[in-house]
């Protein structure tokens, strides 16, 4: 079902004015909600800036339908940040979807904001991470891929290019912004049918613009419209207001209308250290531009869209997710090796799948020194936060083996993390048991790692973390702080040459536990219920430990 929606320019904390026309014009035409595109509070550095925006908090100003706002070229105010924080919303009707931020409003209407300027390269800004500060960093830009489409997105910044191919002129005594390279490529990956900002001061409405057909839909030819909403302002005769009739279930069009143009934003180049889009990711790693005769078509590695890794997808097991981060998240696995019988300390299986937001098969594989960081120690930091927690848990009793594969032609990355007994462990039974039935495969030895920096290993390998705690007293409950004791890291280089079993680091634990009838997840099977009474268990044994809670 179609819905009408109104956008807004920059408000500037000029509320009383903009909510009162909104409201006349409500009574009208019945919109479905509104957005601000751009700054909804600006400088607020005038006395009467401060009187607005108590008025809002206070409840005296009325917002007349469901708004949501991002981020623009100014941070939000203090005090509005409180009252998000204490109430999740502004005032009624008024909600911040993040500088960085995504939802899906009861009309089935995906809207996807990245609010902001692009910090500067190299910068050091400590508020970069900090939801309502008005700086973004390509990493930012690069986790909505993952959302891997939209209907509306919203960025103050321009996408660089989007003046190409366009016979709209800007407007005299006017000038378009650079734009940013993250945004196009960001526009490019969700091909929203809308795109708003706010940065110049003059209205522009580019023509659509359609993006290339892609294999999974080879006949669409998604359109984009980017447009430009001045100010609000009592003087100028810039539109400020935009109204449009969305239905979130029509399809693509299969043919160019006319006034169309081909996309202008730029193709960034196929490199290492370049921002690429998810499609073209994919692509990279499909064999599917290879011009000799083939037998049969290779399909190329599934997208965000049908990963089962990737929170975009729509049909994840949404219930297992126990906890998300900025960079990744951590869910129970689906038919668990180890049950809440294996560890009775525990009274949940602990068998835990540590999955990076971003959609790649490889650490190497992502392109953007920033974002394969932060991804690395963010599930480094949720690798040292259930060692805390099971190590509190066991009383000791309890350490941790986590493995990884890594391939080039794999889908997604995501580590497995698995609780041991101590005496295993103190016993060397974990490292041998690996060793060995690498060794009866016939497969290369274990070594150390090349580098210790882990997101910059090179090549295809098999990697395991053997943790052993010291002692619960020990163990320090900040989540920033690694738990004490012994670890140790190893490598199993995935060369060619022999043929490599994915299910090797459940294989080989299922043996040491004397799990052997749990070895094949599929034959592990659990209702939904019982995976949800895990998930609880887990949930309440985690809160102290998971950062993700943290204000």
């Amino acid at each position: 079902m179609a819905s009408k929606i109104v956008v807004i320019g920059n408000v500037n904390c000029a509320f009383q004015e903009v909510f009162t026309k909104l409201a006349k014009l409500q009574t009208k035409q019945n919109f479905a909600f509104a957005i601000v595109a751009g700054d909804l509070f600006g400088e607020c550095t005038s006395e009467e800036d401060l009187n607005q925006i108590s008025g809002l908090l206070a409840g005296t100003i009325i917002v007349p339908l469901p708004t949501y706002f991002s981020v623009g070229k100014h941070p939000i105010p203090t005090r509005v940040v409180e009252k998000i924080e204490a109430a999740d919303e502004v005032c009624p009707n008024l909600f911040f979807v993040g500088r960085r931020g995504t939802l899906k409003t009861s009309e089935g209407i995906r809207l996807a904001a990245l609010g902001g300027e692009l910090a500067a390269e190299g910068s050091s800004d400590p508020k970069i991470n900090n939801r309502y500060h008005s700086v973004y960093s390509e990493s930012d830009a690069r986790s909505l891929f993952g959302v891997h489409n939209t209907d509306i997105l919203l960025t103050y910044e321009w996408p660089k290019s989007i003046t190409n191919r366009s016979k709209v002129t800007i407007p005299e005594g006017g000038a378009a912004p650079e734009g940013a390279q993250c945004v196009a490529d960001v526009c490019s990956t969700l091909k929203p049918r809308y795109h708003f900002s706010s940065k110049a001061d003059f209205f522009y409405e580019r023509e659509p613009f359609f993006h290339m057909p892609t294999d999974d839909n080879p006949d669409a030819k998604p359109l984009t419209r980017f447009i430009n909403l001045a100010s609000f302002s009592k003087t100028s005769k810039q539109k400020w207001m935009y109204a449009f009739t969305l239905d979130p279930k029509a399809a693509a069009p299969d043919t160019v209308p006319a006034g169309t143009t081909i996309s202008p934003l730029a193709t960034v180049p196929r490199k290492r250290g370049a921002l690429e889009s998810q499609n073209e990711g994919f692509q990279r790693f499909s064999g599917g531009h290879d011009h000799r005769p083939q037998k049969r078509a290779r399909r190329p590695p599934p997208g965000p869209g049908e990963c089962f890794f990737c929170l975009s997808n729509p049909d994840i097991a949404t219930h297992l997710i126990t906890s998300i981060g900025e960079d990744a998240y951590i869910t129970t696995a689906k038919g668990p090796l180890s049950t809440a019988k294996t560890y009775p300390n525990l009274e949940f299986p602990g068998h835990m799948l540590i999955i990076p937001l971003i959609h790649s098969p490889t650490f190497n594989a992502v392109a953007d020194t920033e974002a394969r960081q932060n991804t690395y120690r963010e599930m480094q930091r949720y690798r040292q936060a259930l060692n805390n927690m099971v190590c509190e848990k066991s009383k000791s009793g309890l350490g941790s083996v986590t493995w990884e594969v890594s391939r080039g032609n794999g889908i997604h990355i995501h580590w497995q993390y698995l609780p041991v007994a101590t005496d295993l462990l103190s016993k060397g039974l974990v490292e041998a048991a690996f060793k060995v039935e690498a060794e009866n495969l016939h497969y290369p030895k274990f070594e150390r790692p090349a580098r210790e920096d882990g997101e910059n290993e090179p090549g295809d390998y098999f990697r395991i973390w053997i943790w052993q705690p010291a002692s619960v007293d020990s163990t320090d409950k900040d989540n920033e702080s690694k738990p004490s004791g012994t670890e140790k890291t190893l490598l199993l280089p995935l060369t060619p040459d022999f043929r490599f079993d994915l299910q090797f680091g459940r294989r080989v634990m299922a043996k040491l536990l004397r799990l052997d009838k749990r070895m094949d997840w599929r034959d592990c099977a659990q209702t939904k219920g019982e995976e949800e009474k895990d998930v609880e268990t887990f949930k309440t044994a985690f809160k102290s430990f998971d950062f993700s809670l943290e204000e």
